[in-house]
């Protein structure tokens, strides 16, 4: 793993400035991948065994992505809504997993480490290098069940809403009634009041090449099918 100043900056680089969380998402992100012993997780074969369970939506979130190369994309980052300045590292191979948990002592402590600052968050900035990750952290050992539905690789399951027809992955569908439904379907969404609308320039493609009349369906089963088997990885 790279030393924590380089960690910092390219992850301040990547999430548009450099902050107080940034610092604690690194050394968190560092301790972590230490504490499961993936020393480079972003290395391909480390990268397959890990798991990271993030439980805020700070900037200290980006930092634990960008250190560790987790991805929701790639079903290696799991974000859990708590509230809470702590992430999880799992380590798939050998099942530890390890929740690392910021302490609201080290906000307090943050004069005593960096006295020469008066400013509040340089003050934190630089306090959050200095602090002993014993200051800093809590770590606890906890033991995480993830289902085989929860696990990088392609969809293991695929179903039908009975009620909208929308195709429903990874078991994330709802039973009420004897009937399949999807979440919004089920009553249990984010969202209300959905209603189907049309836009500006809805036929528009990136492909600057490409016309606006549909394209041929047949063409571009036989043409895509190559491409689709080549980059379909965990999509479907």
């Amino acid at each position: 793993m790279d030393s924590f100043e380089v960690l910092l900056k390219n992850s301040a680089a990547a999430h548009g400035h450099l902050c107080p969380g940034q610092a604690v998402g690194v050394r968190m992100a560092m301790l972590g991948c230490k504490l499961i012993s993936l020393d480079e997780p972003t290395r391909l074969d480390q990268i397959k065994k890990l798991i990271v369970y993030v439980e805020m939506d700070r900037c200290a979130a980006d930092a634990i992505a960008n250190v560790t190369g987790v991805k929701l994309g790639r079903r290696s980052l799991k974000f859990m809504d708590y509230g809470i300045m702590a992430a999880t590292f799992l380590n798939l191979e050998t099942g530890q997993a390890l929740r690392v948990i910021s302490t609201e002592e080290a906000r307090s402590l943050a004069r005593a480490y960096a006295p020469e600052i008066a400013d509040k968050y340089p003050q934190q900035l630089e306090a959050y290098k200095r602090m002993p990750d014993s200051v800093l952290f809590r770590v606890q050992e906890v033991e995480v069940s993830i289902s085989d539905f929860d696990l990088p690789g392609p969809t293991r399951r695929k179903v039908t809403c009975s009620r909208c027809g929308q195709v429903v992955r990874d078991h994330r569908e709802v039973v009420k009634d004897d009937q399949i439904l999807c979440a919004p379907c089920s009553g249990d969404a984010y969202f209300e009041n959905s209603r189907e609308i049309n836009w500006p320039d809805m036929n528009w493609t990136p492909d600057k090449h490409a016309t606006q009349s549909p394209p041929d369906r047949t063409s571009q089963s036989r043409g895509a099918g190559k491409e689709a088997k080549i980059n379909s990885g965990n999509c479907d």
